[in-house]
């Protein structure tokens, strides 16, 4: 990554950075600690890439828009495009990413995208907002993909655990091939709202959760520390990682893959938003240190 597309937040006691390409977070301290994982391209090249305009696999990697195909593959394009800085102080930057040449033949809708990042000595929240700069209704899904080190520094990996703000149902989809949702089910062993982590839960992909209702959730070790993850306007919740992996993704989506067998137009995917013209939608997340209790 070089310097020139880093944006640099610091407070007394925690920093950050983001880059231009994607808006992408690519480290978190908070007290010397690294939230974020190293992005070691062995295992996942990524680090925390936003997701838009489609969250997750599409059938064939493509999309039927208004009759066409357009080759909108896994997660979309957002996080490989440059976003323009609008703004920047010590704490906060204000990043936008606007419809291109490129990006409309992929995706014929004229969109804004806008980040604003704040960091706070044990905070780092974002704030997004859509907006449909064209004449005509726009679908769009937007996805937060941020991978967190497991273990968390100081804990052992088998003690980890996921615990939501609220119940969530124990019966998530089976990843059908190609990456799209399956109409079966599989049990997760949910302890009330606690999810014990172990490598083996992610043997068959993601763990996808499509009632969450924009609940919050918990990434904890076993002495209590946590990384905590609330919410604006992100319905579904996932946890994803490759079995032994040094880290794990806590995401959030407003949309998800396509359905398997799903041959319809973007409009009528599940879950897809639709911006009538000139509409605008925000949605936000705050991630938030806490030390053992």
């Amino acid at each position: 990554m070089t310097d020139e597309l880093l944006v640099r937040l610091a407070t007394a006691s925690s920093s950050a950075s983001i880059s231009r390409l994607g808006a992408e977070p690519q480290d978190w301290l908070v007290g010397g600690r690294s939230l974020l994982w190293s992005g070691d391209p062995a295992w996942w090249g990524q680090r925390s890439p936003i997701l838009f305009p489609v969250v997750g696999w599409t059938r064939n990697g493509e999309m039927r828009i208004k009759g066409k195909r357009h080759p909108l593959a896994l997660h979309g394009f957002a996080a490989r495009q440059t976003f323009e800085l609008l703004s920047q102080t010590p704490v906060s930057a204000s990043l936008r990413l606007t419809d291109n040449e490129a990006t409309r033949a992929l995706y014929p809708f004229g969109f804004e995208l806008s980040v604003d990042y704040r960091l706070d000595e044990t905070t780092l929240s974002a704030s997004f907002t859509v907006q449909n700069r064209g004449k005509e209704p726009m679908p769009y899904a937007l996805g937060l993909h941020p991978g967190f080190a497991w273990p968390l520094a100081g804990g052992r990996r088998e003690d980890h655990r996921i615990v939501f703000g609220r119940e969530v149902s124990r019966q998530v989809p089976v990843i059908a091939p190609g990456g799209l949702i399956s109409a079966r089910r599989r049990e997760l062993p949910l302890d009330g709202r606690t999810l014990k982590l172990t490598s083996e839960l992610f043997a068959n992909d993601a763990l996808c959760f499509l009632d969450a209702a924009s609940t919050d959730v918990a990434f904890e070790n076993g002495s209590g520390e946590a990384i905590a993850i609330s919410v604006e306007d992100f319905p579904h919740v996932a946890l994803w990682t490759k079995p032994g992996a040094p880290f794990l993704c806590v995401e959030c989506w407003t949309g998800h893959s396509d359905p398997e067998g799903f041959e319809g137009d973007i409009f009528d995917k599940p879950s897809m938003r639709v911006l009538e013209a000139d509409a605008s939608a925000r949605h936000g997340v705050t991630y938030s240190w806490r030390s053992a209790r």
